[in-house]
């Protein structure tokens, strides 16, 4: 919204920084940092009103959550998206497609994490949207935002899947790339909801995935760089760094009231809008691959459900002591602060790792 301004720089030269994108997206940052230090408290304190007991602890956790988390309230994600979108708003340039695309899949996504918290507090129960028609419904709103990427991209990268570390792989997917795509969207969204489960361990990892697509996308975005890095070109990606200033600002604000012990819990309500945000900003930079590099902590936590639940159902064994992985070494003794701030650590050595593919080509 503010980017008008730019057009009154003949009047007033200064106004010209509000054409450059890193501007803007340090503006959004601030923006959003800001609008969660203010209305956080209100905000915690209407959803703790508003849900008494609070967001309802499984019994089959580890016991110590049933004393320390019990009567905490859920649904923090609203503060979050809330200085996401209102700073994306101000700062971003809307006229750029990607944007409202990215908006789409979060508010869609955050829709349907506030029904399933809504569910889960009404009736106390940590059982609340049906699994399979959440899956279909994250699906439908990821097909749409697939469909409309790639009607937006260049022609020759429309549908097609890029690899890391080669300019030259690419394949032409066809029709099916909507399915990949709309699946790493999905994926992206659910992984992230499955890593929330200790005080503060998913919004600094989505953070750092933020902040390291951010740069993704200003490079993809950008000629020369792309030119140099030999990435592919996707133009008009770089406004998207806009969207991904905005989420690193939200999150430093909610990590305030989230770092333990946590006044609020981020609820599927952030954790599936902000996954999907993600998924979508790598669908359309054409990193799909690097996002399971940058969020392995996230692909590591899902992967620990779905092994253990195979495995329970096959052999009646389990692999783990308990999932998603972080319980596990919370049984193994770790204390919860030990488990967050060592995932942390991982999430730092990944986001590099996904940073280094692209200058190895």
């Amino acid at each position: 919204m503010l980017t008008w301004l730019a057009d009154l720089s003949p009047y007033f030269s200064p106004l010209n920084i509000f054409r450059y994108i890193t501007f803007r997206t340090g503006g959004a940052t601030a923006t959003a940092l800001l609008i969660v230090f203010l209305f956080g408290p209100w905000m915690i304190s209407l959803l703790r009103l508003r849900q008494g007991k609070g967001q309802p602890i499984r019994e089959d956790g580890p016991q110590s959550h049933l004393l320390t988390k019990r009567g905490t309230p859920t649904m923090g994600g609203l503060m979050i998206l809330a200085g996401v979108l209102i700073s994306t708003l101000l700062w971003a340039n809307l006229a750029n497609h990607y944007v409202w695309v990215v908006l789409f899949v979060t508010v869609g996504f955050g829709a349907i994490g506030f029904y399933d918290d809504y569910l889960k507090v009404t009736k106390q129960s940590h059982k609340g949207f049906s699994g399979r028609s959440r899956l279909a419904i994250e699906a439908l709103i990821a097909a749409v935002a697939c469909l409309a990427i790639s009607y937006m991209a260049t022609p020759g990268l429309a549908n097609k899947l890029a690899l890391p570390f080669s300019k030259e792989l690419i394949f032409n997917l066809g029709w099916f790339y909507i399915v990949f795509a709309g699946f790493v969207i999905v994926g992206a969204g659910n992984a992230v909801n499955i890593t929330d489960g200790l005080d503060g361990l998913a919004i600094v990892p989505v953070m750092i995935a933020a902040g390291t697509f951010g740069f993704i996308a200003y490079l993809t975005g950008n000629a020369v760089f792309s030119n140099y890095l030999q990435i592919h070109f996707v133009p008009g990606t770089g406004e998207l760094a806009v969207i991904c200033g905005a989420l690193i600002g939200a999150g430093l604000g909610f990590l305030w009231f989230n770092a333990p012990p946590a006044q609020i819990f981020m609820g599927d309500t952030g954790s599936l809008a902000l996954g999907g945000l993600l998924g979508t900003i790598a669908v359309a930079a054409k990193h799909e691959f690097v996002l399971a590099i940058v969020g392995g902590l996230f692909v590591l936590e899902i992967m620990s459900v779905i092994i253990q639940v195979t495995s329970f159902k096959l052999t009646g064994k389990r692999v783990f002591k308990m999932a998603p992985i972080h319980h596990h070494f919370e049984q193994l003794g770790w204390t919860e602060p030990q488990v967050v701030i060592r995932f942390w650590i991982i999430a730092v050595v990944l986001a590099l790792t996904g940073l280094a593919t692209l200058k190895l080509r």
